[in-house]
């Protein structure tokens, strides 16, 4: 597969044409970083979002267990990752906790 441009200044990023919604990404996410939202368009009902960009360390699982090719991470030449937070761990738990479900306020 080629290689795929970074958009600037973004850790993570998916192409919605080929994400199936299956949420192996976000089950897989240590840091809370990936979530499902509501998307009625979708086979599933649900998209992958990225609500903690911020957070994600650069591990590459999401990207790895993709199943469709969907979800990309940066190069950790390309951008500085973030350190895996107690803050991250919670969010991540809580996101599985609510069937991998973006958190209401």
């Amino acid at each position: 597969m080629a290689h795929m441009e970074a958009p600037e200044n973004t850790p993570v990023w998916v192409d919605e044409d080929r994400c199936k919604a299956c949420d192996i990404c976000v089950s897989v996410c240590p840091a809370g970083v990936l979530a499902m939202r509501p998307e009625p368009s979708s086979t599933l009902g649900a998209m992958v979002e990225i609500i903690e960009p911020d957070s994600c360390i650069g591990c590459n699982d999401c990207e790895l267990n993709c199943p469709d090719f969907a979800i990309y991470v940066a190069e950790k030449s390309e951008y500085k990752f973030a350190k895996l937070t107690d803050e991250a761990k919670k969010r991540a738990q809580a996101i599985k906790d609510n069937n991998y479900r973006i958190l209401s306020a």
